[in-house]
């Protein structure tokens, strides 16, 4: 590999490791890792809502991969049974009722795939051969591909949350992007970024292979009135 094909395809390759990394962080978010979650619902001072978990006041509720998170005005956390596609019950003071369903947190199992194909992607640009970095650079692009729609997920996730959050009239909430949204859009970059500078670490090592070939060179010489080719 050439010294300028090395310039492009060693950044691939560790724009592709972080990308990996994140992924695989908010594949298993909560309630695994408590820190990493997609939307946060804060209770403003002097208000507070209940969750199907957890009939004491709670102040904040994490939505994770696989499960959500409340926690209570005293400190303690209650978690939803881990599982695909969970459902989540809130109520405020006034006994306003809403639901999270699971057709808005199944689509988030999308991560771990984004992060498997993300994971073959990696361990295709290591390899120096062109075919398998070229696949390393399609491979780069259907991941991000993924990662977009997972991240179309989220986005769709905190809207609607958002949206239901407005219907508690009697609890003063805030609903904003967690970790793990961002998280999943830096991947994303990530993933644009490795496909093009593999890619173009391919193409750069191709042409210096190509231009490495001695050209052959014909003389010619007047010979009896006849070109002699020497």
């Amino acid at each position: 590999m050439s010294r300028a094909a090395r310039a492009f395809h060693i950044p691939g390759i560790v724009f592709l490791f972080f990308a990996f990394v994140l992924l695989f962080l908010v594949s298993i978010s909560l309630p695994y890792l408590t820190a990493i979650d997609f939307v946060r619902v804060h209770a403003q001072t002097g208000g507070s809502l209940g969750t199907s978990t957890d009939a004491n006041a709670i102040d904040e509720l994490r939505f994770g991969s696989w499960a959500s998170c409340s926690y209570a005005v005293n400190g303690g956390r209650t978690c939803l049974p881990a599982g695909h596609g969970y459902s989540t019950k809130l109520g405020d003071q006034s006994g306003n009722i809403i639901t999270i369903g699971p057709s808005w947190t199944r689509g988030l199992a999308i991560h771990p795939v984004c992060a498997g194909v993300t994971l073959i992607a990696f361990g295709l640009s290591l390899s120096t051969h062109l075919t398998l970095r070229l696949c390393a650079s399609l491979v780069s692009f259907l991941a991000a591909t993924l990662t977009l729609i997972a991240f179309a997920i989220d986005i769709a996730l905190y809207a609607y949350v958002k949206h239901q959050m407005g219907k508690l009239s009697g609890a003063k909430l805030d609903t904003d992007t967690a970790p793990a949204f961002w998280m999943t859009f830096v991947s994303l970059i990530l993933l644009l970024l490795a496909g093009t500078t593999v890619c173009f670490g391919r193409r750069k090592d191709k042409m210096d292979g190509a231009t490495s070939y001695p050209m052959s060179s014909t003389k010619k010489s007047w010979v009896g009135g006849l070109f002699k080719k020497n």
